[in-house]
């Protein structure tokens, strides 16, 4: 009969050898892995006395292991001095470190450990004495455990807990005779203190996510009931606004037909009324979409833009100032953004134009060398038999405005007064997008 063992042996033998590979492959990773956070331990704690509580037990440790591992290490297991001190050192010392990087602590302390209990096993007196692992290693490592559990997360832990478990088997295996089962206690202790501290340091993670959670809440809650209000506002001022400007629109386009032997500048003049008074209703209502509602685009009638400058103008020679306009577009296609904010400089020029100099001689120009778009605005000084129109200031913000838009598209604006008293705005805009973010000013 023959001993040749079934050919399904050597596939089972592989296939163990595979995940006793796979699984070592785990446990190294693990270990190696950095830890996510290096800042003390409790460093975040509100009392003072907690947050100084880690240093003060490592050093309260080291201050009572090292000199007594250093004498039972001599006296006790008969160890060279040196090789005690060192050993010594290396064993107890790196608790300091665990405050911080408790994983790096634990590797130099591990290592430590395995080389003591392989030094002791050439020592004069180990026989009948506590071996792989000294009472004041047990004391020590426990003591780490504890620094461990409350920094790393589960899987590391694991690592941690069955690397201790190996390097006791394998003392158990390599010296039955000098072995006492220390190595099984300190495994057992092992994992209650890692279980523990892991409780506690995964119980003050969910605390911490139940505060950020509720913070969040607050801060939607706080957010809805702004767009709640920001809605009511707007069918307020939808109500009230377009109330007005819809009877001032019907007033003025039935002008002609209710007041007898009108004059035809008064037509005119009435007219240009009724159409100013729907371009605005008809843009404070696309600015109400937006506030009705969260995510709402608005209508889907198109943003201004160049084709529109000349209406602009036009505008302003019916109120009073002598605009010119001189333009010259790109033959391509303009951007979207520098077309819009083309316009809204254009009209906030001219606006202020109105506003501040009426009657001054104005001249708007808009050309391109085909890689930027120049704006151009200059008006004159003032008539002096035309007053300011300080009824109507504006909001203050036109010319922030402006650079803001500006900025935006990554473009310049300069804008200043002119020795005759005249005002200059010179606005440039690139028509590709800007490689990186420009200087606000």
């Amino acid at each position: 009969m023959s001993d040749t063992p079934p050919p399904h042996v050597p596939d089972l033998r592989g296939r163990a050898l595979h995940t006793a590979r796979r699984g070592w492959g785990f446990l190294t990773a693990d270990l190696r892995a950095p830890s996510a956070s290096t800042a003390p331990l409790l460093g975040t704690a509100r009392r003072p006395w907690l947050r100084a509580l880690p240093y003060v037990v490592a050093f309260a440790g080291v201050a009572a292991l090292l000199p007594v591992t250093i004498n039972v290490l001599t006296n006790g297991y008969g160890l060279n001095g040196a090789l005690a001190g060192a050993l010594a050192t290396a064993q107890t010392a790196p608790l300091l470190l665990a405050v911080t990087r408790p994983l790096k602590a634990w590797w130099i302390i591990y290592t430590a450990d395995v080389l003591g209990a392989v030094a002791l096993m050439g020592a004069d007196r180990t026989e009948g004495l506590a071996w792989p692992w000294t009472p004041m290693v047990v004391v020590g490592y426990l003591l780490l455990m504890a620094f461990v559990g409350l920094r790393e997360p589960r899987r590391t832990l694991v690592a941690v807990w069955l690397a201790t478990g190996v390097a006791g088997l394998v003392f158990e295996l390599v010296s039955q005779t000098l072995s006492d089962g220390v190595h099984v206690l300190l495994f057992v202790l092992t994992g209650v203190v890692l279980v523990v501290t892991g409780a506690l340091r995964e119980r003050g993670d969910a605390q911490r996510r139940l505060v950020a959670q509720e913070t969040i809440s607050e801060a939607e809650r706080a957010r809805r009931t702004l767009l709640e209000e920001r809605t009511r506002i707007a069918r307020e001022l939808h109500d009230v606004v377009a109330h007005h400007m819809s009877v001032i629109t019907v007033q003025a386009d039935s002008a002609p037909y209710r007041i007898e032997g009108l004059p035809p500048a008064a037509q005119e003049e009435f007219a240009a009324i009724a159409a100013g008074a729907r371009e605005s209703l008809n843009e404070m209502r696309r600015l109400l979409t937006v506030l009705r509602s969260e995510g709402t685009e608005g209508e889907l009638a198109p943003q201004p833009g160049l084709s529109r400058v000349q209406q602009l103008v036009e505008a302003a020679v019916r109120a009073g100032v002598p605009a010119e306009l001189t333009m010259s577009p790109p033959a391509g296609a303009v951007p979207q953004s520098v077309d819009l904010s083309a316009y809204r400089i254009v009209q906030e020029a001219l606006s202020n134009v109105v506003r501040h100099a009426p009657g001054a001689s104005t001249r708007v120009s808009i050309t391109s060398d085909g890689a930027q778009l120049m704006v151009l605005v200059v008006n004159g000084p003032a008539e002096e038999r035309a007053a300011p129109l300080e009824s109507h200031p504006g909001t203050g913000h036109g010319l922030v405005g402006m650079r803001e838009r500006v900025r935006l598209t990554g473009g310049r604006l300069d804008t200043g007064p002119l020795p005759d008293g005249g005002f200059t705005v010179a606005a440039q805009l690139p028509l590709t997008p800007p490689v990186g973010p420009k200087d606000p000013s």
